[in-house]
């Protein structure tokens, strides 16, 4: 069982800014700013998301006292703040947009809230006349993830029953491999026919499959795993070693998850979670909030003030959306209000 205290709240807030300065990076263009990208890992950083995904909303199942409460928890921590994002996108863009009120306010921005309100991003990803001279016209890419963890979310309880049906490690041994073949074959086959749609396929649900069951096999097993942890962790650094030259799928999300729960749960880093997670908010917020520097041509010329600006302004945001909307809906019950009073 987990710690009372562990670092899975500031890991997620580490991995969010990883997503976060890429992202300045990518949609600036910024050459000065590419050693962030060759530094930090914006893919590795959303795998480690799933893998503290699969850890956690495990735990949150198992503690629920019925499904209908578990799906109460997780709408009130994803969904608030999710619309809130897509809300304020969708109105305050307008202002910047360059068409006129009534053609922004068109079939197409309608198009734009729905699809996003119920996590179909992929289907309008922009909106009328907005970031149209930016690199990218997407007014918030990052959201692709969240359809994602939602599924997850949905998944769980199936795979509770299959795990009592089936048996657990059989299981979950079963659909990591199942998963770790889709993503691999999504990968030979954009290669061989040169199709990104492939590519694409193998980074959604099925392929990222195997970095949450890797996370919810560390929650179920971590007792019984904790005299072998040093050697896992030092294997884990072999494995992700030796896939940075050749690649070892099968083993990679495990080794990844590895390192993810080491640190997560037997590194003393105190308890971050007395301040709230504030990692959501990053994440979700960002996205616009580059674009939107890049659209009003924010600190062009100086790359290093334009990275600190995004993240400064990141993290005020996500603090307000903390304390404005996201605390306001989590339960009595949540870890947050618990660690908070102490």
């Amino acid at each position: 069982m987990m710690q009372s205290r562990n670092n899975f709240d500031l890991l997620r807030l580490l991995f969010a800014g990883v997503v976060c300065v890429v992202h300045a990076q990518q949609l600036s263009g910024m050459s000065e700013l590419t050693f962030v990208t060759w530094a930090l890992s914006s893919t590795v950083a959303v795998k480690a998301f799933f893998v503290v995904s699969g850890y956690l909303i495990f735990m949150s199942y198992d503690r629920s006292s019925s499904i209908w409460s578990y799906a109460q928890k997780r709408v009130r921590r994803i969904y608030p703040a999710y619309f809130t994002v897509v809300a304020l996108c969708a109105l305050g863009l307008a202002v910047v947009s360059q068409n006129s009120w009534s053609e922004y306010f068109s079939g197409a921005w309608f198009k734009y809230v729905v699809t996003n309100l119920v996590f179909l991003n992929f289907l309008k990803q922009d909106l009328p006349g907005v970031f149209d001279a930016n690199k990218l016209q997407a007014v918030n890419g990052a959201l692709w993830t969240l359809k994602i963890e939602v599924m997850f979310y949905i998944s769980v309880p199936i795979f509770a029953f299959v795990f009592k049906r089936f048996g657990r490690v059989r299981s979950l041994v079963l659909f990591y491999l199942l998963s770790v073949f889709y993503a691999f074959l999504c990968s030979q086959l954009a290669e061989m026919t040169g199709r990104p749609l492939y590519e694409e396929l193998g980074r959604q649900l099925p392929g990222q499959l195997s970095y949450f069951l890797a996370g919810a096999f560390y929650y179920f097993y971590a007792s019984e795993l904790k005299a072998h942890m040093l050697r896992l962790v030092l294997g884990a650094i072999v494995v992700l070693g030796v896939h940075l030259v050749y690649a070892v799928a099968v083993l990679e999300p495990f080794a990844l998850a590895t390192l993810v729960v080491f640190a997560a749960t037997y590194m003393p880093l105190g308890n971050f979670g007395k301040y709230g997670d504030f990692s959501y908010g990053v994440y979700i917020l960002h996205f616009p909030i580059i674009q939107l520097l890049i659209h009003q041509g924010v600190l062009q010329d100086a790359p290093w003030l334009f990275l600190l600006t995004v993240i400064c302004f990141t993290g005020v945001g996500a603090v307000a959306m903390w304390h404005l909307v996201e605390k306001r809906f989590l339960s009595r019950g949540s870890h947050y209000v618990y660690a908070s009073s102490k």
